[in-house]
């Protein structure tokens, strides 16, 4: 079992059978999708604003 924390994410049906057929045609789970995107959106941000700094910077 992994020891990544946990995340409970309420989003909207449509909305996640999009994800799941992006998934599907990127050869991942739905997780490892949305967590694929949150990526894309920070680099993006960050690209913008500047690193956002953490407490702790431990890499996952």
């Amino acid at each position: 079992m992994s020891n990544l924390p946990r995340f409970t994410l309420r989003i909207a049906k449509k909305l996640l059978q999009k994800v799941e057929s992006m998934a599907e045609y990127n050869g991942r789970s739905k997780n490892r999708e949305i967590e694929m995107a949150i990526k894309r959106q920070i680099r993006d941000f960050e690209n913008l604003h500047g690193t956002i700094e953490i407490l702790d910077d431990q890499e996952d």
